[in-house]
């Protein structure tokens, strides 16, 4: 029986999801197509399918409460709209229905577990875990609500920050971690264990910011992955000199190793994508045994700017990435399921660059693109650069300094106004003034993959679709091989 609530969202998504040109949206980027989006909840095999839910308003491009939208896929490029899932229709989750995860049953069915958040009438907020059954289209919420609230914390956890479950089975046992934020301020990240997915258990933190990044640790997810253990998470309010993380609001890895107690041993800590849009993600463990990751395409900074009022959407996810560890790093790639998209080939090898270059058939707003970039000789280059999705005052530079080993991205004539951040510098491995640039490029984002992905970076423009040219720059002589697909997905 759907609630009054959950009936409301579905109806208003029936009448103004037929009105949404799909020319409006990206061509394989997830929106909700109308309204706001932003965390992914519940990236799950269910029933052969592969289920993406995701933090929702359908009423109005700006956050407001929450509900969790839903598309599943077979391949992660094309997506099916399916209804709303979850309404925050009950007492315990009445002010939002946050992030969460999901998992299939033995019984087939499929769980979802969120954070219910309530608040009192003197303003208190409480935020719990709880859990919902389904078919893959409609779910009904556990009549046992809330699973774990505030009396399984550690003392000292915070019961108003307290949020963001990601659920695994392992063996005949269920695993769930949460962010909370601790007696001293600062993020940790908790393990909990059940038979049944019904009563819970605290059996530990699994690590801990202890003020070195940022306050509340949100959306995290730990996963075994080549030999290592792997947590993701989700910062907030990081202030540091380090400027591979940014500031605010930003992402981290921690890898290593867990111990009998499961407290991560780390041997390894960095940020997970180096561009200015990419927050909260989350992973998957496909049928074939890859680990996927997807992360909301975009930044809490900026969200108040809007340079399209004319769309129908405010935020989109990013391509799904496999993910690899390697010396120590998250190592991120497209989907290989993208390469069955690709359409016309164009390529050219031994190019010189010693200004700006453009070439017979490089260019678009929907494109699979290498560029191999080395020296002409044996002196090296100053800069070179990529300019993306470039017309008339539109352009968007991909600078490599190979005196500094790294890379500029500046969005500032993208169509984003100049008082937002447009400007990100990261560093790159020393390669001798070689280096491997993928740009995946979607009419409102950028995706750039670093050296077979040892960084990647995010980033959503609004230049118009007109803005599609491509063109290429060197300060001094560079020698470039390049090979672009156009994506044929509509």
């Amino acid at each position: 029986m759907l609630s009054i609530l959950l009936s409301r969202a579905r109806s208003y998504e029936d009448e103004h999801l037929s009105a949404v040109s799909p020319l409006d949206l990206p061509c394989f980027h997830v929106t909700g197509g109308v309204g706001w989006i932003n965390d992914p909840n519940g990236f799950s095999l269910y029933r052969g399918e592969y289920h993406l839910f995701f933090q929702y308003n359908p009423y109005s491009t700006h956050w407001d409460t929450m509900h969790w939208g839903h598309v599943k896929t077979r391949d992660f490029i094309r997506w099916e709209r399916l209804p709303c899932a979850l309404a925050p229709d009950k007492s315990y989750d009445k002010d939002g229905c946050f992030s969460g995860s999901a998992v299939e049953l033995r019984d087939g069915r499929h769980l979802l577990m969120y954070t219910g958040v309530r608040k009192t009438d003197d303003g208190h907020e409480f935020q719990t875990q709880c859990i919902a059954f389904g078919d893959g289209i409609n779910y009904e919420k556990y009549d046992g609500n809330p699973v774990i609230d505030s009396e399984l914390l550690p003392a000292g956890g915070s019961e108003v920050h307290f949020r963001d479950p990601k659920i695994w089975v392992d063996g005949d046992r269920f695993h769930a971690v949460a962010g909370n934020l601790t007696s001293d301020g600062s993020g940790a990240v908790l393990m909990f264990e059940s038979d049944d997915a019904l009563s819970w258990r605290f059996i530990g933190e699994v690590a801990a910011s202890e003020n070195r990044f940022g306050r509340m640790w949100e959306c995290p997810d730990l996963f075994r992955l080549d030999g290592k253990d792997v947590l993701i998470v989700s910062p907030q309010e990081v202030y540091t000199r380090d400027p591979e993380f940014i500031d605010g609001n930003t992402t981290l890895c921690l890898i290593g190793e867990l111990d009998e107690n499961n407290r991560l041993i780390r041997e390894t800590e960095h940020t997970i994508d180096c561009g200015l849009d990419f927050y909260a993600p989350q992973t998957v463990l496909t049928a074939d045994g890859r680990r996927v990751m997807i992360a909301w395409m975009q930044y809490w900074n900026s969200v108040e700017i809007r340079p399209r009022e004319d769309l129908s959407f405010y935020g989109q996810m990013t391509l799904p990435r496999e993910l690899h560890v390697r010396d120590g790093r998250l190592i991120q790639s497209p989907v290989r399921e993208l390469d069955d998209y690709r359409g016309d080939r164009t390529a050219f090898e031994g190019i010189p660059v010693s200004e700006r270059t453009q070439l017979l058939g490089i260019g678009g707003r929907c494109l699979d693109l290498t560029v191999k970039i080395r020296p002409a000789k044996e002196e090296i280059f100053d800069s070179f650069s990529v300019h993306a999705a470039q017309g008339g005052e539109y352009t968007t530079e991909i600078c490599y300094s190979p005196s500094t080993n790294t890379i500029l991205v500046d969005r500032t004539r993208s169509g984003w106004p100049e008082n937002v951040l447009n400007r990100r510098e990261f560093a790159v491995r020393d390669r001798g003034g070689e280096i491997t640039l993928r740009l995946i490029l979607d009419r409102y984002s950028l995706e750039i993959f670093v050296n077979g992905g040892e960084q990647a970076a995010s980033f959503v423009i609004f230049s118009p679709a007109s803005a599609d040219g491509i063109s290429f720059e060197a300060r001094g002589e560079a020698v470039i091989d390049v090979e672009q697909y156009s994506l044929d997905i509509q």
